[in-house]
């Protein structure tokens, strides 16, 4: 065999191995989420809040991405924001059938704040600061801010039984280029951008279902989201 077909060959081989590797962005994916918060005490200083996501490439069983994230929240009495130190625990599955994971220990610290606009727009304005500690890769830190906009429909409030509609858009940017044996991430992470619609089952509890773009430098997929939101 000639060294020309042998380099075809090889060449046809790592394509295909890449056309199967890349993610199918006209597949719809779906995340499950559960968020909740609490305080510590009456006056509502110290607490913690968290949350759980279970991430797919499709409906269930092509893992995306299992997030555990909790940390410690202080409001200041004379301020109306919150301020959050935490940690947050993730595995990555890799698109299609493929078993490998990347595993991920990330501490955070984060900035909200609320904005109601008029009666009926309540914003939440959020900055968070990652330290992203990923397998086989160096260290690495990540700025995100989001903001979030929920509208009630029914009824001016965000109280029981309002029936709402829910925003965000959020973007990632990465604070070093550089992740070790010369690979590279773009400075630009992701973006995305959120739509659905939310009830409030009690004062304490909200349900969402929703559809979020998620667009990279590479790839734009499309999820529907299902999340609890538990005060307690």
């Amino acid at each position: 065999m000639k060294y020309s077909t042998i380099l075809i060959v090889f060449v046809l081989f790592l394509s295909t191995n890449q056309f199967f590797s890349q993610i199918d962005e006209n597949k719809l994916g779906a995340w499950y989420m559960y968020f909740f918060n609490t305080s510590f005490k009456e006056d509502g200083k110290w607490g913690i809040q968290g949350d759980i996501q279970h991430r797919n490439w499709n409906y269930g069983g092509d893992l995306e991405q299992l997030l555990v994230r909790s940390g410690i929240t202080y409001k200041p009495k004379q301020a109306n924001i919150k301020l959050t130190l935490g940690y947050g625990n993730v595995t990555t599955g890799t698109y299609g059938d493929s078993k490998i994971v990347t595993t991920e220990s990330r501490i955070y610290q984060e900035a909200l704040f609320p904005v109601q606009f008029g009666n009926r727009v309540y914003t939440n304005h959020r900055f968070r600061y990652e330290q992203r500690f990923v397998q086989n890769q160096d260290f690495r830190t990540r700025y995100r801010y989001n903001i979030f906009i929920n509208i009630p429909i029914n009824q001016a409030n965000m109280k029981q039984n309002a029936l709402y509609v829910a925003l965000y858009n959020e973007i990632f940017i990465n604070g070093q280029r550089n992740i070790g044996d010369n690979r590279t991430v773009e400075i630009f992470d992701r973006n995305r951008f959120y739509t659905a619609l939310g009830y409030v089952i009690k004062d304490n509890l909200k349900v969402q279902l929703g559809h979020m773009i998620q667009t990279t430098n590479s790839w734009e997929k499309n999820q529907l989201q299902l999340s609890l939101h538990h005060k307690f």
